[in-house]
């Protein structure tokens, strides 16, 4: 006899559309915003990434979901501009830590400055109401803080 999978509920199903809905919206908002200060979505997401602290190559590629060969690039392009560079690790000096320069965080302030989208549909909700989204977003992820970055739900998306 064939096994039957649980019913479908019908407000979970609901759900999930929103999020896709919202995570595409962010994603075509957040690739304008980039590109209004000449940079890909990588470029962005891995710039934001470093505004709040540098980060040792491999490290970066696990947080944007990518080979950290991807990233060298990535970073590459980002240093021939002056917004990131490149350090030796205190603790490991086998280790390179990618860091943002001045000009790299007040890009990376501006970027998130110009998401609109990021802001205008939270405006309708009162700070009560946005603390409880986060929270259960953050459940919703399983760890309480997203995927460990700080900016993740913020200011980037993944991937």
């Amino acid at each position: 006899m064939a096994s039957r999978s649980a019913p479908v509920d019908p407000l979970a199903l609901e759900v999930v559309e929103l999020i896709g809905s919202v995570v595409v919206r962010f994603h075509q908002e957040y690739d304008e915003a980039a590109a209004r200060h000449s940079l890909t979505g990588a470029q962005a997401r891995l710039l934001a990434l470093l505004h709040h602290q540098c980060l040792p190559m491999r490290e970066i590629a696990r947080r944007l979901k990518c080979e950290p060969s991807n990233v060298t690039g990535i970073v590459d392009r980002l240093e021939s501009r002056g917004l990131v560079e490149r350090r030796p690790d205190p603790a490991d000096r086998r280790v390179k830590l990618a860091a943002a320069t001045e000009a790299g965080h007040e890009t990376a302030e501006r970027l998130r400055a110009s998401m609109d989208f990021a802001s205008e549909p939270l405006a309708d909700l009162t700070p009560a109401e946005r603390a409880l989204l986060r929270d259960l977003l953050r459940r919703m992820l399983g760890d309480g803080s997203g995927d460990g970055s700080p900016d993740t739900p913020s200011d980037a998306p993944a991937g």
